[in-house]
This record gives C-alpha cells, sequence and structure tokens, in this order.
C-alpha cells in the first residue's frame, strides 16, 4: 500500500506564445486553466495547477506566459516572472524542474523563438541544465517524417538546443495524452529540487532584474533591436540627404519628420523598458504577496484534503484485510478440524488390519496348541497301555510298535514345524499388511482387498488344518491297529 509524500514537488512550465504549456497543464493535473486559441497569448500571469499526486508525491505545475506575448513586453514577463519565482524562493519553494515547450509544427526556428530560449538559459543557469526538460508537441501523424527530420535538427546544431542537452537537458516527445504528460513529469518528481539562476541573483545577490542574467540578455536583446532602429535611421538620413541634393524640399520636410520621429519611438521604447522592468518588478512582487499567501491557503486545503483520501483509501484497505485474514483464519481452522478428522479415520483403519491380524494369530497359535495336545494324548495312551502289562511281545510286535513312536515323532516335529512356518510367513507379512493399510485403507476398493486377503489367509489356515486333521486321524488308526495287534499276541502266548 503505497503512501503520499505530502511535500510538494513544483516544476514551472514555460516556452513561447502557443506552444501549449496550459494544455500540457491541464493534461496532466485535471486543471481548468484557460486555454489560447490561435498564437493569441490567453495566459497574462503566473498560475499554478491544483495540486495532484503522482507516484506518491504531490505535484504542482506553474504556468508562465511566454516572453513573446501579444499584450505585454518582453520586460514586463520577465518582471513578472522574476517576481513569482523569487517571492517563492523567500518561501521556502524549490522547483523539481522546468519544462520547456516547443512546436514541432514550426516550419524553423525563428530568431525570435532563439532570443526567448537564450533568455530562458541564462534565467536557469547552466547547474540547473540536468533539470531541464525540452518537450516538443502538436506532433503530426501525416507529416511525421518531416517533423523528425525537425527533432533531428533541433539536437544537433549549435544554434537550437544541442549546448543544452550536451549539459544534462532531456530533449521529450508529447503526443498530447495524459499517459504521456505522466511520463514526462516521472524525469522530475524524483530530481533533487534546487533553485534557478534568477532566484539566487535577485534574493541572495540582491541584484535588481536589469542586472541578473536573464536581464542582461533581454538588455541585448533591446540593444540588437536598437542597433536596428539606427540602421532604418542612417538609411532615413540618406534617403534626406539624397533629396536635399535634389532640393526636393517636400520630400525634405517628410523624411526630417519620419527621422524625428523614429528616433523619438527609439529613445522612448529604451528608457521605458528600462524603467518599466524596475518599477514592473515591485509592482508584481506586491500584487503577488496577496496572491501567493491565497494560493498557499488554496494548496494546503487541496493537500489535506488529499490526505483526508489518502486515510479512506487506508482504512477500506484495512477492513478488508481484516475481513480476508477473518475469512482465511476460519478456512484454516475448518482445515485444521478435517486434517485431525483424517488422521481419526486413518488410525482406526490403521488398527482394523491390526486386530484382524493378530485374531488370525491368535486362532492360528490355538489350533496349533490343540493339534500338539491330541499328538500328546496320543502318546499318553500308548504308554498307559505299556504299563498296563503287555509284556513279552514278539519281536516282530516290538519292532512294530517303535516304528509307530518314530513315525508319530515324525508327525509331530512335522506339525510344529508347518506351525511355526506358518507363524514365520505370517510374522513377515504382518509389517508389509500393516504398512499397506495404513497406505491404502482410505478408499472402499482398498478395504475390499484387504477383506480378499484376509480370506484367503483364513482359508489357507483352514486347508493347513484339514491336512493336520488328516494325519492325526491316519496316527490314531494306526495306534489302534497297533493296540489290537499287540493284544492278539498276548492271548496268543
Amino acid at each position: 500500500m503505497s503512501t503520499v509524500n505530502r511535500i510538494n514537488t513544483p516544476s514551472s512550465v514555460m516556452g513561447a506564445t502557443g506552444s501549449g504549456k496550459s494544455t500540457f497543464i491541464n493534461e496532466a493535473s485535471g486543471s481548468d486553466l484557460p486555454v489560447g486559441r490561435g498564437l493569441e497569448s490567453c495566459t497574462s500571469e503566473v498560475q499554478t495547477s491544483r495540486p495532484f499526486v503522482l507516484s506518491g508525491r504531490v505535484v504542482t505545475l506553474i504556468d508562465t506566459p511566454g516572453f513573446d506575448d501579444t499584450t505585454r513586453s518582453d520586460t514586463d514577463i520577465l518582471s513578472m516572472i522574476a517576481a513569482y519565482l523569487s517571492r517563492t524562493y523567500e518561501h521556502g519553494a524549490r522547483l523539481a524542474g522546468v519544462i520547456y515547450m516547443h512546436r514541432i509544427s514550426d516550419l524553423r526556428m525563428s530568431g525570435t523563438s532563439k532570443r526567448n530560449f537564450r533568455t530562458f538559459r541564462e534565467l536557469c543557469g547552466e547547474s540547473l541544465l540536468k533539470n531541464v526538460l525540452i518537450v516538443t508537441n502538436m506532433w503530426s501523424e501525416v507529416k511525421r517524417e518531416i517533423e523528425e527530420a525537425r527533432e533531428a535538427e533541433l539536437r544537433s546544431k549549435d544554434e537550437l538546443f544541442k549546448p543544452v542537452i550536451e549539459k544534462g537537458a532531456l530533449l521529450l516527445r508529447h503526443d498530447g495524452t495524459l499517459g504521456s504528460a505522466h511520463t514526462i513529469l516521472h524525469y522530475l518528481i524524483n530530481n533533487h529540487p534546487a533553485a534557478l539562476r534568477i532566484q539566487q541573483e535577485i534574493v541572495d545577490e540582491h541584484k535588481l532584474v536589469e542586472k541578473t542574467a536573464a536581464g542582461s540578455e533581454l538588455r541585448r536583446t533591446l540593444d540588437e533591436q536598437a542597433d536596428r532602429h539606427k540602421e532604418e535611421i542612417r538609411g532615413l538620413r540618406a534617403e534626406m540627404e539624397a533629396a536635399i541634393r535634389v532640393r526636393d524640399e517636400e520630400m525634405r520636410g517628410e523624411l526630417h519628420k519620419a527621422l524625428e520621429k523614429k528616433q523619438q519611438d527609439h529613445l522612448h521604447i529604451i528608457e521605458q523598458s528600462s524603467q518599466r522592468m524596475a518599477s514592473e518588478f515591485a509592482a508584481e512582487r506586491a500584487r503577488l504577496e496577496a496572491r501567493i499567501t491565497q494560493m498557499e491557503g488554496e494548496h494546503q486545503k487541496q493537500l489535506q484534503a488529499l490526505a483526508d483520501l489518502q486515510g479512506e483509501i487506508t482504512r477500506v484497505l484495512q477492513e478488508k484485510m481484516q475481513r480476508e485474514y477473518l475469512h482465511v483464519r476460519k478456512q484454516c481452522e475448518v482445515f485444521a478440524a478435517e486434517e485431525v478428522e483424517d488422521e481419526r479415520r486413518a488410525h482406526e483403519l490403521e488398527e482394523c488390519p491390526r486386530a484382524s491380524a493378530l485374531a488370525e494369530e491368535g486362532y492360528q497359535k490355538h489350533h496349533v496348541r490343540s493339534l500338539l495336545e491330541e499328538v500328546e494324548k496320543a502318546y499318553t495312551m500308548k504308554e498307559i497301555a505299556e504299563i498296563a502289562g503287555v509284556k513279552g511281545p514278539e519281536v516282530r510286535g516290538r519292532e512294530r510298535l517303535a516304528t509307530l513312536e518314530e513315525e508319530k515323532q515324525q508327525q509331530s516335529s512335522a506339525t510344529v514345524e508347518v506351525a511355526e512356518r506358518v507363524h514365520a510367513h505370517e510374522g513377515e507379512r504382518k509389517p508389509a499388511r500393516l504398512q499397506d493399510g495404513l497406505e491404502q485403507a482410505k478408499t472402499p476398493e482398498n478395504l475390499f482387498a484387504t477383506f480378499v486377503r484376509t480370506a484367503s489367509l483364513f482359508i489357507f489356515g483352514y486347508f493347513i488344518f484339514l491336512w493336520i486333521w488328516e494325519v492325526l486321524r491316519s496316527l490314531r488308526g494306526c495306534l489302534t491297529a497297533s493296540d489290537t495287534w499287540v493284544d492278539y499276541a498276548y492271548y496268543d502266548t
């Protein structure tokens, strides 16, 4: 069960006007930030998305207006972004990374786009480029090969994205889906939060916006524009001088007025840009104080709502686990009871063959004992007859008696030997029968097989008994005949 890390992980999204910054933020966070149509800017101030959870982290995305805004100058935009970033930096916030959006559908990267990216690079600083993602969007299935060639050009040219990629930045694609947006954000959420260069310059080094690296780059851009204006003025002067030479007073007057206006416009732009950069920064910083406080309150409420939701999910999961535990415990008790019952039945089945074997053994011992008693009785009867006074028989009678006695002993020995063999045979088969009965006596088929074996042994013993019985009967007949012969011999003498 995953838990939510309540530490907020903010990331900034920057790029040119119309590059899809607000759309990307809405897709990733489920927010409803206003989205512009066409190339006219819609984001006129810094905004934040509603916090959302991604891989156990609370993520917030910061939407910024583009430097080529259609309603504000680049100096105003830089002052606005610098004011917001410096204020959040003072409150302890650090960015996990920065996403720079770029339209892959643009035929080429214009001079304005290049200047804007240079300003963006100076705003981030060289040390933070490893936390920068350059995301190309607005891919088309129809022009895929052309756009892939543009992507390769962006990656390989020094005047485009190659220098920042070599310093650790990543160039990724966005296909306009939620899964694509979250995949891109996974590259940032585990970064170690760090400060941008402009945050350190304004807060730690107490520099003015126009003195920062980004402000200097923007100033250099304005100077380039001023140089172009000067070139235009020199061209106008040349045209004016040509008009003077041909004494075209009317043309001279128009060119003089255009020259004066161009100079005034140029001076006004330069002065206004420098003044407005400082004043706009101060005004924007003051205005953002209340807005940041309000946004922090809203974020705390949203974070609390996320925590409550996580707690409810945890409670439901715990109840589910408890129910599953009780169910498994009950099943274990049932299985244990069934196992005890099976062991009891197995013990009964084990005792049944053992009792049968013991009964059979006892019967065989009793039968052998009876046979021995019969033989002993016959021997005793012979001794009684001898003691009764049968004396002086003939030699043939004595030899006959000796032969009968020897036959009786042989029959008795044979009977004892047979009984011992039966007992030994049963003793050898007894462990095997007990083991088989223990392993296989749990099925009706095995019970029937055990019964058949027992009956077979009983029948075998019965036939042994009949054979011994016949031997004893023959022995008894012989003894009776011998006694009669002795009596005849006695009376004859």
